[in-house]
């Protein structure tokens, strides 16, 4: 909506009414030492015109995907999205609609949030899936949360260290004041965790494994072997997956998982500067009660026609907040919406196809690119759509001489693992042209070898 400021008169009728002579006296219980004594540092305003002017300068430095080939990934990928999935979710009782507080009234949404869990159920393989979370990061959190909840094996979370370090630092925030003991499993030469790592650390009781496939550098776990080391021990498995990868790998519902999270941005959301985003999460029946946030179920009204209601409310706003088991109330739902159409439009035979070229193009980069003198794969393993290199001059600097020839080349790994301040990560989805694959490998080879400058 257009912003229209108070006048002198709106501001006096408002301190009337709540009796206060002051806009001042409203800031009152605000300590003395905390107040900005001087004007704020603004430049002076200008008229509509020069302001329109101005930010569309600032926003033509953005970077954006559609200016230049991108082979960023890290959790984020600039996967092909339908135009239908735009068309659809852009009409307008979508669009406005909210979390539905007087639920049944929403069939609309209802209806989407239904067809939605059915189709991350069948995605996944598992049994039930709730109306979404915000981001994966939440969703990795909220399933540990969950199986500390459902397991009489104590406090205790073992993680992969080849889950997304961003997503291990959310479950670290979560539970920083909840006595919850977060063990860390170290990945071996081949960029994975071995089962026998994994299976010293379960000696104790341990509630929960938290897994990632693929993981964070594109690798192929050893997934259904940790999976039974996790089981066999006691604890809960919990699988982070790329959505697209289960156009090709095995369901996780069908290798034993008991609860699967994912960050659900590439089923038709684009990468949008970091977000929103969306969380997915789903789960074995016998661990329904204990799911966070909401799900919606189908039935009949009592005209027998088709409806659907909320059937489960986690943490209820209304009532018993102290017995909720989760903090999210609502959901991410024109996100979720999103993913709906995407799956619904490429179907099964189109998402085979979308991970099929992802991981060929992939491949055929990776091959490419270890052809310059000084490059090469850093991890052994067999990858899917993301690979990680390393190289012969500092990262960050390589990257913005590619970056100057006219590609987004990857992410600097410095900080995200204690032994990758030289390697890149590089993800190729299936939108990635042969020209353009070639074009990011003369980039990088006239950055690391000829020292050509960019045209």
């Amino acid at each position: 909506m257009a912003y229209i400021l108070n006048t002198d008169d709106d501001v006096r009728a408002m301190l009337e009414t709540i009796g206060v002579e002051s806009i001042d006296e409203l800031f009152a219980t605000i300590p003395d030492t905390l107040r900005l004594k001087r004007p704020l540092r603004l430049p002076p305003a200008l008229p509509e015109h020069a302001l329109t002017n101005h930010l569309n300068a600032l926003a033509a430095r953005n970077q954006a995907t559609d200016t230049r080939p991108c082979f960023l990934g890290g959790g984020a990928y600039d996967h092909f999205i339908p135009a239908v999935v735009d068309q659809l979710a852009q009409r307008g009782e979508f669009y406005t609609a909210y979390t539905p507080y007087q639920a049944e009234a929403s069939q609309g949404t209802l209806q989407a949030i239904f067809e939605y869990q059915t189709l991350i159920c069948q995605l996944t393989g598992m049994d039930v899936a709730n109306a979404s979370l915000y981001d994966g990061g939440s969703a990795v959190a909220e399933a540990a949360l969950m199986a500390l909840a459902s397991s009489d094996r104590g406090q205790r979370i073992v993680v992969a260290g080849t889950v997304h370090p961003e997503h291990r630092q959310v479950l670290a925030t979560y539970t920083a004041n909840l006595g919850v003991e977060i063990v860390e499993v170290g990945m071996d030469s081949t960029g994975r965790i071995s089962p026998d790592r994994l299976a010293e650390s379960l000696r104790q009781p341990t509630a929960a494994v938290i897994l990632q496939q693929p993981n964070v550098w594109g690798v192929l776990e050893e997934i259904e072997t940790l999976v039974n080391v996790a089981r066999q021990a006691g604890a809960l498995a919990i699988v982070s997956v790329d959505p697209i990868s289960l156009g090709l790998l095995k369901r996780p519902g069908d290798y034993g998982a008991d609860i699967v999270v994912a960050e659900g941005q590439s089923l038709g959301n684009p990468l949008a500067f970091g977000g929103p985003y969306l969380g997915i999460l789903a789960c074995r029946e016998a661990f329904v009660r204990k799911l966070p946030g909401r799900l919606v179920g189908q039935t009949t009204d009592r005209r027998g026609r088709r409806c659907w209601v909320l059937t489960l409310q986690t943490r209820e706003q209304h009532i018993r907040r102290s017995k909720a088991t989760s903090n999210i109330c609502t959901n991410q739902g024109l996100l979720a919406l999103r993913a709906s159409i995407y799956l619904a439009t490429v179907g099964p035979v189109g998402l085979r196809q979308a991970a099929e070229l992802s991981t060929r193009k992939a491949h055929e980069t990776a091959e490419l690119l270890t052809r310059i003198p000084g490059v090469r794969l850093r991890f052994t393993a067999p990858f899917f759509k993301e690979f990680v290199i390393q190289v012969p001059a500092e990262p960050r600097q390589l990257l913005a001489s590619v970056r100057d020839r006219g590609f987004h080349g990857g992410i600097a790994l410095k900080g995200w693992a204690a032994d990758l301040d030289d390697a890149i990560l590089i993800a190729v989805t299936e939108k990635r042209t042969r020209h353009e694959i070639e074009g990011l490998v003369e980039a990088y080879r006239s950055a690391l070898v000829t020292g050509t400058p960019p045209s």
